[in-house]
C-alpha cells in the first residue's frame, strides 16, 4: 500500500518523464494491480504514469486492453486513439480501435432492430427508415424531379429509289425536257439535285 502511494505521489511530482528504470518499475506496479483485480486502481496508475510519461503509449495501450475486456468500448476507443496519437504503429491500439469500434457499431445496430418501430423483416425496416428520411429531408431531396428530356430534331428521310424507278424518271425528263425536276424531300432549295442521294 505504501508502495503504491509513493508511486502516485512520486508520478504526480516529477518535473519530467520518468527514466526507463522508474517507468518500468510503474508499469509493474500497475500491472501487478490489473492482475490482481483491481481493475480501477490500475487504470488510475495508468494514468498517472501517462500524464508523467506523456510521449509513451504504454500506459494508454493498458488503460484501453483492460477497458476492452471490461466491454467498455467507447472508453477503450479513447484510450487506443491516445496511444496512437504516440504511436501511429502501435499494431494493439490499433486492432482495440478496430475491434471497439465494431462492437460499438454492432450494438446500436441490435438495438435498433429491438425498437418497435423497426420489428419485422428486412424490406419492413428498410420502408420504416425511407419514411424517416423521407420526413426529415423531403421528398425532393430524396426523388429529385428529372430534368425533361429535349426532343431530338427529326431529319428529313431520304427515299432511295429504285433502279428502274430511276430509269423511268430519266425517260420521262427526257421526252419532257420543260417540266421542272421535283425537288427531293430534306433537299431544300429550288436548285438541289434530285439524285444526289442515290450518288
Amino acid at each position: 500500500m505504501a508502495s503504491t502511494a509513493a508511486l502516485i505521489t512520486g508520478c504526480a511530482t516529477t518535473s519530467g518523464p520518468q527514466s526507463d528504470e522508474a517507468f518500468g518499475k510503474s508499469m509493474s506496479e500497475a500491472e501487478a494491480a490489473a492482475k490482481g483485480g483491481q481493475q480501477d486502481k490500475a487504470i488510475d496508475l495508468y494514468q498517472q504514469i501517462a500524464k508523467a510519461n506523456p510521449t509513451r503509449d504504454e500506459p494508454w495501450v493498458r488503460i484501453a486492453q483492460i477497458q476492452f475486456g471490461s466491454e467498455k468500448y467507447p472508453q477503450a476507443i479513447l484510450a487506443a486513439e491516445e496511444a496512437l496519437q504516440r504511436d501511429n504503429s502501435d499494431r494493439q491500439a490499433k486492432s482495440i480501435l478496430a475491434v471497439s469500434g465494431l462492437r460499438v457499431a454492432r450494438r446500436s445496430l441490435q438495438e435498433l432492430r429491438a425498437d418497435s418501430a423497426l420489428a419485422g423483416d428486412v424490406r419492413t425496416d428498410a420502408q420504416v427508415l425511407a419514411k424517416m428520411l423521407r420526413d426529415t429531408l423531403g421528398e425532393q431531396a430524396l426523388f429529385p424531379a428529372e430534368q425533361p428530356v429535349k426532343a431530338q430534331p427529326r431529319r428529313a428521310r431520304v427515299v432511295k429509289r429504285s433502279a428502274a424507278a430511276t430509269t423511268e424518271a430519266a425517260n420521262h425528263g427526257a421526252a419532257a425536257p420543260t417540266a421542272p425536276a421535283t425537288p427531293a424531300a430534306g433537299n431544300g432549295g429550288g436548285n438541289a439535285d434530285p439524285f444526289g442521294a442515290l450518288r
